[in-house]
């Protein structure tokens, strides 16, 4: 059993405070991937609240067929799949509105930093929504491919072509904005 795993068992046999740990652990990242859907921080805050109300009163069983990080993350893409069916027309707020400056750093190397994150973010938020998700996941939670699969409700090899087309468009995006690497 992973630390998140062991957590909730935690949990579920009386441990409140194990719930916090698991809020903790994983309140960015999956605030990050919900945004990936939903295109609105504060949608994307109160998916993640909404995934966290799931464990602590419905209490789902974990089995332990994948990840316990996979299994909460794949809580959340459903809530966020039911949620974009129920919202239509909602303006959202992107995320490159959403970043502040640190006062002790360079303001100069600050805005550079800034305006790079913005651009590649530009060039994710032109993707398609499957793209975004498969980037996200797999760059920058880290998970496996037949994890992301998991999540995905897709198989090892739809996964794989959907991140190489996924790649070729964000190349073609980046280049777009004038920007080429050599690694996509």
């Amino acid at each position: 059993m992973d630390n998140g795993a062991s957590s909730y068992s935690r949990y579920l046999a009386g441990d409140d405070a194990a719930m916090g740990e698991l809020v903790r652990e994983y309140m960015d990242g999956l605030i990050a991937f919900l945004n990936s859907f939903t295109n609105n921080l504060s949608e994307a805050e109160e998916l993640m609240e909404e995934t966290f109300f799931r464990l602590a009163y419905k209490k789902p069983r974990y089995t332990g067929k994948s990840s316990f990080k996979t299994w909460l993350y794949a809580i959340a893409r459903n809530l966020a799949i039911d949620s974009l069916r129920k919202r239509k027309g909602c303006k959202s707020v992107s995320f490159d509105d959403c970043t502040e400056l640190n006062s002790d750093i360079d303001v100069e190397e600050a805005y550079i930093k800034e305006e790079r994150k913005a651009i590649i973010h530009r060039a994710i938020s032109n993707l398609k929504d499957e793209y975004r998700q498969v980037i996200h996941l797999i760059y920058l939670e880290g998970f496996s491919n037949a994890e992301t699969a998991v999540i995905m409700k897709k198989s090892n090899k739809q996964i794989t072509n959907l991140l190489y087309q996924a790649k070729k468009a964000l190349k073609t995006e980046l280049e777009k904005e004038g920007i080429t690497y050599a690694g996509l």
